[in-house]
């Protein structure tokens, strides 16, 4: 008999889909550790003081795609988290008196009808081809893909997937054919002929992906926004109260309630493998043992650093390490002492609550990934700003203010490193952001810059990657993170994978982790019916 064991599960890192994936556990019994390297819980989903008196949520910043069983099962509003609706959820300046604006009770339509009468007929078409594909997925946040080569239950998975699939109409095939395959600028052109329109939709076709909106399988990208709610709305975007840590604390205290054990400052060393399977791991000086391992880790970071070599095969090794992962993103906070004012919408208002995009067309966003290409980086970038104290006056002092900016297209390899070119480009953006809104640059009195490089160091994020590699067609559903192990379940008996890198992939979603516990409850029915 092997050596007795500290818990049945131990849960490398307590990011977001970790704490999902533990409290699930924890609620059928089981005894779980949580180890995490940081001094405090919830991965990139942080809230954390950037500068004296002003926090800010410190790398994902906006709420959309937590799904709703997971809020309900952790019962997540009554460990104190507290989501609101954006009052507007798009803005979409320019450098000149025009604006486009989206939202609930009709604002889109109305704002798109007033810059072309013919888009929004469009719209209306758009809108319904992207639900009937949205439809699908929904279907599958929450279910293991097929595994290639797996058994009768994948087989079984497989034949769900043809039965929605068929039960679409032809024209929405054609549809789902089209946002898998095609690039975001080759759908949207069929709908939409006016720059800010297009703009609107195509942003999500980029966020996070180092590519142009006329990259093929861009569109999917896309899709991978817009399947979400946020207080209860369907396709809503909000705010949590406290910003994107009170998300990470209100799952921490569900899983604590459930008795789950959370270590922290304590960076895991390695995975103990022990007769050919995961037995636990070894971090601080110490070894926990268990009977299952779970990792919410990126998926380079498992193979390559934790998983003891010739632990698995060479050509498992060999392939992850192979494994895209860029963003090409820069994330910044920034304390303002008054709110912007951009040239096309002068005044306070709602559309301040936004999500406001710097990026008035596809040409503009596909010059931005040709010239990071080209010159280093995005020479005008793609900029998405939020003012979060605009809904939450306990991030800022007193008529002062906060500010996200989600910046794009700066690669992780950089001519110099990050470390020198790093307030350069932080320079960049603040002066990109003061041709919209005159003034911005002289009321930045304090900030954080967070290169690729500093999303890797900081959160684990390889390469700098959001989504802990990059959503393509080759790294999407059944090959997310690799053929044949897309249950969760990775080519190590006891390891499994509950973090971003596998599907249905990155954003605050929690349905990794809840999909991880089902495999993990599984596998253990399974080994009690053997016994």
């Amino acid at each position: 008999m092997g050596r007795p064991s500290d818990s049945d599960v131990v849960i490398i890192g307590a990011g977001h889909n970790g704490l999902v994936c533990a409290f699930y556990l924890a609620a059928k019994g089981m005894k779980v550790t949580m180890i995490e390297r940081r001094p405090v819980v919830g991965g990139a989903a942080v809230t954390e003081e950037f500068h004296p008196g002003f926090r800010n949520s410190t790398a994902s910043y906006t709420v959309s795609l937590l799904n709703p069983k997971v809020i309900a099962d952790m019962r997540l509003y009554e460990h104190g988290l507290k989501v609101v609706l954006r009052k507007v959820d798009n803005f979409l300046p320019t450098i000149g008196v025009d604006y486009l604006l989206s939202g609930r009770g009709g604002l889109t339509r109305a704002e798109i009808e007033r810059h072309s009468p013919a888009d929004a007929e469009g719209y209306d078409a758009y809108s319904a081809a992207l639900e009937s594909v949205v439809a699908i997925l929904r279907q599958w946040i929450l279910r293991a893909p097929p595994n290639a080569g797996g058994g009768l239950a994948d087989l079984l998975a497989l034949l769900k997937l043809g039965n929605s699939v068929r039960a679409l109409s032809a024209e929405e095939q054609r549809h789902l054919l089209d946002f898998f395959t095609k690039s975001a600028a080759d759908i949207l052109n069929r709908h939409f002929s006016n720059d800010l329109v297009q703009a609107l939709f195509g942003f999500d076709s980029i966020v996070g992906h180092y590519a142009s909106p006329y990259t093929p399988g861009s569109a999917y990208v896309l899709l991978h926004h817009v399947f979400g709610e946020a207080a209860g709305v369907p396709g809503a975007w909000g705010h949590a109260i406290g910003g994107m840590g009170a998300i990470s604390e209100a799952m921490a205290k569900a899983a604590q309630a459930k008795g789950v054990e959370i270590v922290l400052d304590t960076p895991v060393d390695e995975i103990v493998v022990e007769g050919g399977r995961a037995a636990g791991v070894s971090a601080g000086g110490r070894t926990y043992r268990a009977r299952q391992v779970v990792a919410n880790t990126h998926p380079k970071l498992l193979f390559e650093k934790l998983v003891p070599e010739g632990s698995v095969p060479p050509e498992i090794a060999r392939r992850m390490s192979h494994w895209q992962s860029e963003s090409a993103t820069f994330r910044m906070n920034v304390a303002l002492s008054e709110l912007p004012r951009f040239t096309s919408l002068p005044e306070a208002g709602d559309h301040l609550t936004a999500g406001i995009i710097m990026a008035p067309s596809l040409g503009y966003m596909d010059r931005a990934y040709t010239s990071a290409r080209t010159e280093g980086w995005s020479r005008k970038p793609v900029i998405e700003m939020l003012v979060p104290s605009t809904l939450d006056d306990s991030l800022a002092p007193p008529a002062r203010h906060v500010a996200s900016l989600f910046c794009q297209h700066f690669p992780y390899e950089v001519e110099g490193g990050w470390d020198a070119r790093r307030e350069e480009v932080a320079d960049h953006i603040i002066a990109t952001v003061d041709r919209y809104a005159p003034g911005f640059a002289s009321a930045v009195i304090g900030q954080l810059a967070l290169s690729p490089l500093d999303l890797e160091r900081r959160f684990g994020l390889i390469g700098g990657d959001i989504f802990h590699g990059k959503i393509g067609l080759d790294q999407l559903f059944s090959a997310r993170p690799m053929l044949g192990h897309a249950d969760y379940r990775m080519p190590l008996p006891g390891l499994y994978l509950c973090g971003a890198g596998a599907h249905p992939g990155g954003g605050v979603t929690g349905a990794p982790g809840h999909n991880a516990a089902r495999a993990v409850l599984a596998d253990r029915r399974r080994l009690k019916r053997l016994r």
